[in-house]
This record gives structure tokens, sequence and C-alpha cells, in this order.
């Protein structure tokens, strides 16, 4: 099999990591290698914050939900999608269209994709960091963000110390359909449900479905106080 697909077929989230650092030049290859990510328009929306100051890093963990691997991986970086730039060459800018913070978060999501990407071909592992997101607001003061540039996901990144059991993930049935869309099949729900309930007693003792882990997930509010904070960095109000 192609080593590259290999790879991407292997990818776990690695959340304990070795001490050892990150050379300055293998992070200068991952992120030659990652700007080359696919970008609307050549827009190229994306800012990447190298955290480094311990006192940040330990703010930022008790931001996203005290998750210790925040502070102690060799790396933590915070992806941006970020305007800023372009505000400064196009002074009139209509960034407040939806469709400006749509193309952002896509061109960041590629090039975070691409980041992780390139590290694990380098020996390392990483897990995306979801939770900054909790007080993006103070996120926002403790980086120093300018308007029309929002954090949108953190990522970890070291060398890893754990050999976790892959995830599984929707058959490909579930995810590709031709000419048009197929709606959910309920046996093919049922097998997958059976498969990801099988993984988490396996890894945890867990009785759960990935069904059940939604209804979880999609039954409470999320993050409401985000759709103000985003109108307030100048996107989102038409």
């Amino acid at each position: 099999m192609n080593p590259m697909l290999q790879q991407l077929k292997n990818h776990r989230s690695i959340r304990q990591f070795t001490g050892q650092p990150i050379s300055a030049e293998l992070r200068h290859e991952i992120l030659n290698a990652a700007k080359m990510a696919s970008t609307s328009q050549h827009i190229q929306a994306t800012h990447i914050i190298r955290i480094t100051d311990p006192t940040l890093r330990k703010k930022l963990r008790e931001i996203c939900s005290d998750q210790t691997y925040v502070e102690s991986a060799a790396e933590f970086w915070v992806f941006c999608a970020d305007f800023s730039k372009h505000a400064k060459i196009v002074p009139n800018a209509e960034f407040d269209w939806t469709e400006w913070l749509l193309v952002g978060a896509i061109d960041t999501g590629i090039f975070a994709q691409n980041v992780l990407t390139a590290a694990e071909a380098s020996g390392l592992g990483g897990v995306f960091i979801g939770s900054l997101r909790n007080d993006i607001e103070q996120v926002d003061k403790l980086l120093k963000l300018p308007q029309y540039v929002v954090p949108l996901v953190g990522m970890c990144l070291g060398y890893p110390a754990q050999d976790p059991m892959l995830r599984p993930r929707f058959p490909v049935e579930m995810l590709c359909s031709e000419n048009e869309y197929h709606p959910l099949d309920p046996v093919k729900l049922a097998e997958f449900d059976a498969e990801i309930s099988a993984y988490y007693q396996a890894r945890s003792q867990k009785d759960l479905t990935w069904s059940d882990y939604m209804k979880a997930v999609f039954s409470e509010q999320k993050r409401p106080q985000i759709l103000d904070y985003l109108q307030s960095k100048g996107f989102l109000k038409r």
C-alpha cells in the first residue's frame, strides 16, 4: 500500500507525549509543507500562534477543560481564521458576509489538517483541541487578537508516548453516494453502533454506542456566546 495512504488510515489522536522537544528545523519543515494547503481564491486566511510562554500555556489549559496535555505537550499551536492582513490591504472590505467566515474556517481547517499530517509523517503525534472555544473571548484577549482574527482550534504536538487503538469511522457507504444524497441506512447504523460499542468496551469498559453519544452531544446548548463574539469581531452580520 502507498505509505501516505497507510499513514492516513492509521491516524490516532495522541494525548500522551514524551518530554522530547521538537526541533526548530522540524517545525519549519512542517509549516513549509502545511502552507501549501488548498486555499479559496488564494486568500490564505489563516494564522498560527505558537504558545511557548509557560504562564500562557497554563491559562489556556484551564480554558481547555483542564486537559493537561495542552500544557505538557512539546508544542501547542492555536489556529486562527485571519482577515486582518486583508483588511489592511482592502480597508473597505465587506468581511461581515457569512461566506467570508466560512472561507476562513475552511481554509484554516485544511491548513491545520495539513500540519497534523506533516507532523505524523515526521514521527510525531497530535490532537486537535476544540475546547479552546470554551471561553473564546478570553482566548482572544490572552492572544491579543486584532479585529477580523478569531481562534478556531488548538493543536498539541509531540513525540508519542502511547499507542492507542484506532477509533472506528463510518464505512465508506455511509459517507459517499453517487449523484444524489442517500439517507441514513438503519442497518448500516446498527452495524456501526455495534462496532463502536465493542471499541468502547475494549478501551474503557463503557457501554456506549455512537448513537447514544450523539444523543448526548446534540441535546444541550453548545457555547452559546460564540455568535455574539464572532459578530463583535466583524463577522456574520449578513
